[in-house]
């Protein structure tokens, strides 16, 4: 019962950010005189992002349990979305949504968040990123690099969030820190790991807190590029 708590809770604090009805643009960046944030784009493989015909996976749930957590088929580019879960199945496109489909884009808008959160800080509009500075990791207590976004007060389904992002000299993101409405303490720490390869696109499957066995999972990642 405490995990399925603890799993509500998440989904609730987390139906976030950011876009709410946002094509996400395709552009390469160029690699000079990039931003920190285009460097983390980049690290996790943004450049093939315009290749990418269908984005596949399942946020959270169990891996002894197929038919547990959400799982979402994304076309980008036309941006039809379905979901499935054990229960039922949506489908609707993110360009002209009813009210029926605002329920499961919020979902998707925060699974979607977990699972590609270095692309968002080039997607998302209405961000504020602090200096790059060095500082000690809350899970790990290893030195990174850090910077921290925040979203505007009129921007997302959540308003006013930020985010702690904690990366290393690769620009790869290993922990951070998620504080609602710019709170001072964060309301959930967590790290990045397990990273796989999919066509170019570097996800990390595994986040996990500094107590308990709490870990939750991004799965059947699947990208089906352009021919």
């Amino acid at each position: 019962m405490k995990n399925v708590i603890l799993y509500l809770f998440l989904i609730v604090m987390l139906s976030s950010c950011k876009s709410e009805n946002k094509v996400e643009g395709t552009t390469i960046l160029a690699d000079q005189e990039l931003s920190t944030a285009q460097k983390i784009a980049n690290a996790h493989g943004f450049h093939h992002w315009k290749n990418v015909k269908t984005f596949e996976f399942t946020f959270g749930g169990k891996m002894e349990d197929p038919s547990s957590g959400r799982s979402w088929t994304w076309h980008p580019k036309s941006e039809d979305v379905t979901l499935k879960t054990s229960n039922d199945t949506i489908t609707y496109n993110r360009r002209s949504m009813d009210s029926s489909a605002l329920r499961a884009d919020r979902a998707f808008i925060n699974d979607k968040f977990w699972a590609l959160i270095p692309f968002q800080l080039v997607w998302d509009e209405g961000l504020t990123f602090s200096e790059k500075e060095t500082a000690i990791s809350p899970i790990k207590q290893k030195e990174y690099s850090k910077i921290t976004i925040t979203y505007a007060n009129d921007v997302g389904y959540t308003p006013g969030d930020a985010y702690d992002l904690y990366f290393d000299d690769d620009h790869i993101i290993r922990e951070w820190n998620f504080r609602k409405s710019n709170d001072s303490v964060p309301t959930l720490s967590n790290t990045f790991e397990n990273y796989q390869d999919f066509n170019g696109l570097k996800i990390a499957l595994s986040h996990k807190r500094n107590k308990d066995d709490w870990n939750l999972l991004i799965r059947n990642v699947k990208v089906v590029l352009d021919d």
